[in-house]
C-alpha cells in the first residue's frame, strides 16, 4: 500500500528510443507530465529515430529480472506497463515473475502495449514471443491495447477495415485471452479516431476527431504509459482510458509544432508543462 501522502508509481518495462520519442523515455515523459513518479526496466536498446530502427540489442533476460527485483522490492508501484519486450524469453521472463509477485498481495494493475512494429514500420517483436505474450502475458494484464494491425496478428486474421469490425476482434481477444482489450483506431480511416473497449461486460467507445499529422512517433507508447500513470493514480479503468485518450489527442495536436527530426517527429508527452523563456544573457 502506498503510504498517506506519498508520490504515486508507475513502472514501465520497455525498450529504450534513442531519438527520445517512444519507449522508456516517452513512458518517463508521459508519467512525469501527469504527476506520477515512473521506474523502468529496460529490456531492450533500440538505435532509432524518426525515420526508423537502425539497430536492437535485446538484454539478457536474467538482466531484466534484475531490475525488475530492484524495484518491485523497495517502490510500491501503483501500476505496471509493458512495452516492447523483444523476444520471447524475455515476454516469458517478465510474465513468470509477474505472476509470482501476485501470488501474495493483490498486484498492481498491469497494461500490456503489445508493441510489434515501430511507427517506422520496423519489426520490434520477435515472431516466436506473440505467443507467449498471448498465452503467458495477456491473461495477467488488467488492459491489453493493441491497434488495428497488432489485433489482427494476436488473432491470426486480417487487419478490421470499419469500427464494427474493430469492435468484433477487441471482443475476440477479451474472450480468448481473458483480459479487457482496447483496440486502438488510430491507423484507421475517416473523420474521427475511435479506440474500443471491450471489457467482457460491454462495449465502449472512445472517440475524438482524427488530427492530419505525420507526427506520431510514440503514440501507442504514451497512451498506454497515461492509462498506467491514471490507474496508479486511484482512476477506474474507463475513466483511466477517457484521461489517456484526452492526453494522447493532445499531444498530437503540439506535437505538430515541436520540430523535432526529419520523419515522423514524436508526440509532446510535456505540452502541458510549462517551457520557460531563456534568461536574456
Amino acid at each position: 500500500m502506498r503510504p498517506p501522502g506519498a508520490a504515486a508509481i508507475a513502472l514501465t518495462i520497455a525498450g529504450s528510443d534513442s531519438s527520445g520519442g517512444a519507449g522508456i523515455q516517452a513512458d518517463l515523459k508521459t508519467f512525469t507530465a501527469l504527476g506520477v513518479y515512473g521506474a523502468s526496466v529496460i529490456t531492450a536498446l533500440t538505435a532509432q529515430n524518426t525515420r526508423g530502427v537502425q539497430g536492437v540489442e535485446a538484454i539478457r533476460p536474467a538482466f531484466v529480472l534484475a531490475q525488475l527485483d530492484s524495484v518491485l522490492c523497495d517502490l510500491e508501484v501503483g501500476a505496471v506497463k509493458t512495452g516492447m519486450l523483444a523476444n520471447r524469453a524475455i515476454v516469458s521472463a517478465v510474465a513468470g515473475r509477474l505472476r509470482a509477485a501476485a501470488a501474495g498481495d493483490p498486484p498492481p494493475p498491469l497494461i500490456v502495449d503489445p508493441v510489434m512494429v515501430a511507427t517506422s514500420g520496423d519489426a520490434l517483436l520477435a515472431d516466436d514471443a506473440v505467443a507467449a505474450l498471448r498465452q503467458e502475458l495477456a491473461p495477467l494484464a488488467a488492459l491489453l491495447t493493441p491497434n488495428l494491425a497488432e489485433a489482427a496478428r494476436l488473432l491470426e486474421t486480417d487487419m478490421a477495415s470499419n469500427e464494427a469490425e474493430a469492435a468484433a476482434q477487441a471482443t475476440a481477444l477479451a474472450a480468448r485471452l481473458g483480459c479487457p482489450v482496447l483496440v486502438k483506431g488510430g491507423h484507421g480511416a475517416g473523420d474521427t479516431a475511435v479506440d474500443v473497449l471491450a471489457d467482457g461486460s460491454d462495449l465502449v467507445r472512445f472517440a475524438r476527431p482524427r488530427l492530419d499529422t505525420v507526427h506520431t512517433h510514440g503514440t501507442g507508447c504514451v497512451l498506454a504509459a497515461a492509462v498506467a500513470a491514471l490507474l496508479a493514480q486511484g482512476l477506474g479503468l474507463r475513466p483511466a482510458i477517457a484521461g489517456a485518450k484526452d492526453f494522447v489527442w493532445q499531444g498530437l495536436q503540439t506535437g505538430r509544432s515541436l520540430g523535432v527530426g526529419h520523419g515522423r517527429g514524436p508526440v509532446d508527452c510535456l505540452f502541458g508543462i510549462p517551457r520557460p523563456a531563456l534568461p536574456l544573457p
